[in-house]
């Protein structure tokens, strides 16, 4: 990655947008808005914070990474960007299921549509990016045999989204 675009903004801009207004949509749904709104930043920081700590740490499958305050920058950038992503697939089940409390019924086929969705969104957005050439994949990378995208990031969106969702679950269960 050597700059950024300003058509790489396009997609989250977008995902932002339907971000909102679902938030808008359930927050007129539910009866108390304030713990709604505490379990949506919950999912929100721990999907950030989770999600940078995840790009930094495979930083190295891509070509050109270094510790610097350029990379670490970008892995910031991008950790906003999965946050999103993370936030229009928890809205999306939420819709689908009728239910922003959905995850706290999490059931066996719930999971696989949720892993399923997430590993499927994470190969398309893969193989945009790399077309694109916003990053390229180092010598090490795993790739998917078909695809040839890395492993890395397919798991990535493939299993976090369902460790952030039970995290926050959790935490919202305590007193």
């Amino acid at each position: 990655m050597d700059a950024l675009s300003i058509d790489i903004f396009v997609i989250p801009t977008i995902v932002l947008l339907l971000v909102v207004l679902a938030y808008v949509h359930f927050q007129g749904k539910v009866t108390d808005v304030k713990e709604y709104g505490r379990y949506v930043l919950n999912i929100a920081s721990t999907a950030f914070v989770v999600n940078l700590l995840w790009e930094i740490a495979h930083g190295t499958l891509y070509k050109g990474f270094e510790y610097d305050l350029k990379q670490i920058t970008f892995c910031a950038l991008a950790s906003v960007a999965d946050m999103l992503m993370v936030l229009l697939l928890f809205f999306g089940f939420a819709i689908l299921y009728k239910d922003v409390y959905w995850f706290g019924e999490l059931n066996i086929p719930r999971l696989v549509v949720l892993v399923t969705v997430g590993t499927i969104g994470a190969i398309l957005a893969e193989i945009w990016h790399t077309s694109r050439g916003d990053w390229t994949y180092a010598a090490n990378m795993p790739l998917l045999p078909f695809v040839k995208v890395g492993v890395s990031p397919v798991v990535q969106f493939a299993l976090l989204p369902w460790l952030i969702f039970s995290a926050v679950v959790k935490k919202m269960k305590k007193p």
